[in-house]
């Protein structure tokens, strides 16, 4: 079995267009002001979770129902959200080639799955963890394990890590005894172990996965 782990957000999907526009599209729904969709646009840059509504009707003194506005809020971002089908095919490729694919995520249970769904990546993967779910961020070394294990199989046995993030994916995945493959953006920690390779989008990682043998 051959092991590849991806990251989900600014790895396999682009959520800064899509965040954008589902918070504008929200604002709308709810005719709020600039000030609120600047505020929500700054405060879900990173992530997003319910209690960051928690704290939007606090600071805005608004009436709406904060399970109704996460509501809104994630219907709105599984609208906006895609995934390039050159990726989707990288990854069918993958499968066929007989890699076994898992996902390991930070985020809200909830919309992480919705955007699986919205963009057909759930039927490309073998498995999935996300943080929000188990209350362990990435780069705890515990995610990655459930990620393989819910893969049906086993981090002593080797794998991939390829995401966005320098600590939380290939330090993550450094910790977790995988081979990293690093999309390159976010400044690099001078004190990171560097991944095994860089490259500049998934779908060069995903052709450097389909080289490998191991």
């Amino acid at each position: 079995m051959r092991l590849a782990l991806f990251d989900l957000d600014n790895t396999l999907i682009s959520r800064g267009t899509a965040l954008s526009n589902a918070i504008t599209g929200l604002c709308i729904d709810c005719g709020y002001g600039t000030d609120v969709e600047e505020w929500l646009k700054t405060q879900l840059a990173e992530r997003a979770n319910v209690d960051d509504f928690v704290r939007l009707v606090a600071r805005f003194r608004l009436s709406d129902d904060v399970a109704q506005l996460w509501r809104r809020y994630v219907d709105r971002m599984t609208a906006s959200i895609t995934c390039r089908p050159e990726v989707l095919n990288g990854l069918d490729g993958m499968r066929t080639a007989g890699w076994t694919i898992g996902i390991v995520t930070n985020g809200a249970g909830d919309i992480q799955r919705a955007k699986l769904a919205a963009t057909g990546l759930d039927r490309l993967i073998n498995g999935l963890a996300v943080s929000g779910d188990v209350e362990i961020r990435k780069p705890d070394r515990r995610l990655f394990e459930l990620a393989a294990s819910r893969c049906g199989a086993n981090l002593a046995d080797g794998g991939w890590m390829v995401g966005d993030s320098p600590t939380g994916d290939i330090g993550g995945g450094h910790q977790a005894g995988l081979r990293t493959i690093w999309l390159r953006g976010r400044p690099w920690p001078e004190d990171l172990p560097a991944a095994d390779h860089v490259v500049n989008g998934v779908t060069d990682a995903i052709a450097i996965l389909q080289t490998e043998t191991e």
